[in-house]
């Protein structure tokens, strides 16, 4: 690839964790079509996974394992500010492909829909790998990349749900929560692979 076309496909990344996680009709429930529109549509695993995830959302097939969705009838976001913190990474993929990794948190604070004023903050990290593949080398469309790999870790979040949006706890419903090992959901020491490897259940949050 030369420098513009690597500048170009960097950028390109930007616009879909931002179409994935920050547009404001996706974070309040809506289809992440602009999103969808930058993966492969020739990769049928993934494209199998985005059809099954929305129709019958499952643990296995989560939205929320790309994407960040509120179900506005439970949840308003507050305010339009939207924090974020992380870094993108490339380097020379398979077959030619420009490889991307991105490590980023993203923070939303949230109140409930309808009554109270109670404000808590769902903390979601995600790490995306993907390729911006060699046309001559893979089936591919212009402007579109593969899915190489995906990992999510969130907090205040939701405890073992499969509704395909985000659920904070409020309430009683938070302070009942608190099962499983405290974390610091702002702490990026750890990998998401060291990160997502516990299987200890859902974590108490140190701070929000």
């Amino acid at each position: 690839m030369s420098r513009a076309q690597v500048e170009r496909a960097l950028e390109q990344t930007r616009d879909f964790l931002a179409a994935a996680n920050l547009d404001p009709g996706v974070l309040q429930g809506g289809h992440p079509r602009k999103a969808i529109a930058l993966i492969n549509p020739h990769q049928q695993d993934v494209q199998t996974y985005l059809k099954t995830a929305f129709r019958a959302p499952s643990k296995q097939n989560d939205p929320l394992l790309l994407f960040s969705r509120f179900d506005t009838s439970h949840v308003r976001l507050v305010g339009d500010v939207v924090k974020t913190r992380g870094r993108i990474t490339y380097l020379e993929g398979e077959r030619g492909a420009l490889q991307v990794t991105s490590d980023v948190t993203y923070v939303y604070p949230v109140a409930p829909a309808e009554e109270g004023d109670e404000v808590i903050r769902t903390i979601v990290r995600r790490e995306v790998v993907l390729n911006w593949d060699d046309p001559s080398k893979v089936i591919t469309e212009p402007g579109t990349f593969s899915l190489v790999s995906y990992k999510v870790d969130m907090t205040n979040g939701g405890c073992d749900t499969a509704t395909g949006y985000l659920t904070p706890p409020f309430g009683q419903e938070r302070a009942e929560t608190g099962a499983g090992p405290e974390v610091d959901p702002y702490d990026r020491s750890t990998s998401m692979s060291e990160r997502t490897a516990s299987d200890e259940g859902c974590g108490t949050a140190t701070r929000s």
